[in-house]
């Protein structure tokens, strides 16, 4: 899958030094990679409450723009990045203002338009010829290093800087900018944020911009370690819904800390029982988070006892 990041690894039945370091290293890297999937479904969910189900057709469609502009157009390879980017974020924008805003509050009208409209574009995409082996991004920088004796992609590592650079980006953008204030004020309380003239649709189509650049941002990272194909759009919603769900629905920094926690239990269901075994780790931690704890890890929503 082009969202793997533990190349290298192999199966053991004991748990040696150079297992632990290999773990350690490539568990930090995934970790970082399920984080940039799911930060920006996280952040629409948690602003504006609206479960973007065409996320992980936002994070493919980047690709294929990014590839597009870059083969068949001939633009600089960074020139292509950014105006994929801007292009998703504008897709964004244009999906609530035409469509989820006749729907929002109505939660199960919201998941059946936004996962129609992901459906949509990924089988346009298919139907369209966009499948197989063929399409593929360069990596930033060739080679490899070893750290600890482990040998760990020099595009990884650049992965792993600007994940953790973005966390602290949001965790800056949200705490002292004016629109990220807004934001956090509409994820806290809307009818309050509502009577201190916040425009709840306003900063609903700004989260949507937003969460669908991060989408495309963490699509132009990960991509190019793997093949630009379809079926990674279903793969980057599952994952970043079960990132979400175990973290919290509505804490994007629940978020964070659950990509830790899903990311190396995947490695190390990936050491010990097989690569095929990875999905079935995100939708186990699924279904065990709605059964002990709803809410999620930091999430807020009422818990079953709370509710009857």
């Amino acid at each position: 899958m082009t969202f793997s990041s533990e190349r290298g690894l192999g199966r053991s039945q004991y748990l040696t030094m150079d297992i632990l370091i290999e773990i350690l290293i490539y568990g930090s890297v995934h970790s970082i990679t399920l984080a940039l999937m799911a930060l920006g479904f996280a952040l629409v969910y948690g602003t504006c409450r609206v479960p973007n189900f065409a996320h992980g057709a936002l994070y493919i469609i980047n690709g294929f723009i990014v590839w597009s502009f870059l083969r068949a157009w001939g633009l600089n390879y960074f020139l292509s990045i950014v105006f994929a980017i801007i292009v998703i974020g504008v897709m964004g924008a244009l999906i609530y203002q035409f469509i989820l805003i006749r729907v929002r509050g109505m939660a199960i009208s919201e998941i059946i338009a936004s996962y129609a409209i992901g459906l949509a574009i990924l089988e346009g995409l298919r139907w369209g010829g966009f499948k197989g082996m063929t399409y593929t991004l360069p990596t930033f920088i060739q080679g490899s290093i070893f750290i600890a004796g482990v040998p760990v992609d020099l595009h990884r590592i650049v992965v792993l800087i600007c994940g953790a650079a973005l966390v602290g980006f949001l965790w800056f953008f949200t705490h002292y900018t004016r629109i990220g204030l807004a934001l956090r004020g509409m994820a806290q309380d809307e009818r309050a944020a509502l009577m201190l003239g916040i425009d709840s649709d306003r900063m609903a189509v700004v989260a949507m911009v937003f969460g669908s650049m991060l989408a495309g941002i963490a699509a132009a990272l990960l991509l190019p370690l793997g093949n630009i194909v379809v079926e990674t759009g279903y793969n980057v919603l599952i994952l970043a819904i079960a990132v979400c769900i175990v973290g919290g629905l509505g804490s994007w920094m629940g978020a964070v800390l659950a990509a830790l926690l899903i990311g190396f239990a995947q490695i190390l269901t990936e050491v010990y029982l097989g690569t095929h075994f990875k999905m079935v780790v995100a939708l186990l931690a699924i279904i065990i988070t709605l059964i002990l704890r709803p809410s999620g890890l930091f999430g807020r929503q009422k818990e079953l006892e709370e509710r009857v």
